[in-house]
């Protein structure tokens, strides 16, 4: 299970580590080797991990007609762009532009962690999170991802659970 742990265990230190060790939240970093020809950053992690892809999971950065959000889902699902601009609290919702992404979440793309970003967004994790203990998402920089309890990451996110995946 995860632990409070951070780059004194393997693992980097990243905003995304940092935000997690200030606030107490356990987690468990996993390292991996990133192929930089690799644009398919989820499936990497899932394959390069060896866990199910269902317990991988994406942070999406949307643009809504009431603001920027995040979206968290599993990279075995798509994202629902009506399902969260709902959610959300808007009427339609755009991927926003990855310059944007980049610049509101200070992290880069393929490695966008949906903790400790520069502006913290209205966030909706996809509820397929619950079925796990812990789910992984990013670290913060690529071939770096956390393990973490689903609530943890609600709590952390100040985050909501909804169906936001294609189904």
């Amino acid at each position: 299970m995860a632990k409070k742990s951070g780059a004194s265990s393997g693992g980097p230190t990243t905003a995304a580590t940092a935000a997690l060790m200030r606030a107490g939240v356990l987690f468990t970093p996993h390292v991996y080797r990133h192929d930089a020809a690799s644009t398919d950053f989820g499936a990497e992690a899932a394959r390069e991990l060896g866990v199910d892809a269902a317990r991988v999971f994406k942070t999406l950065m949307v643009d809504t007609d009431a603001g920027l959000g995040i979206g968290i889902v599993s990279v075995s699902d798509q994202l629902d762009l009506k399902a969260l601009a709902g959610a959300l609290g808007a009427k339609r919702a755009a991927m926003a532009d990855k310059g944007l992404a980049e610049r509101k979440s200070g992290y880069v793309v393929g490695g966008i962690s949906p903790v400790g970003q520069k502006t913290r967004l209205p966030t909706v994790i996809d509820e397929s999170a619950l079925e796990f203990a812990t789910i992984f998402v990013s670290g913060g920089r690529r071939g770096f991802d956390i393990e973490l309890a689903p609530g943890d990451l609600a709590g952390i996110v100040a985050g909501s659970f909804a169906v936001i995946r294609r189904g």
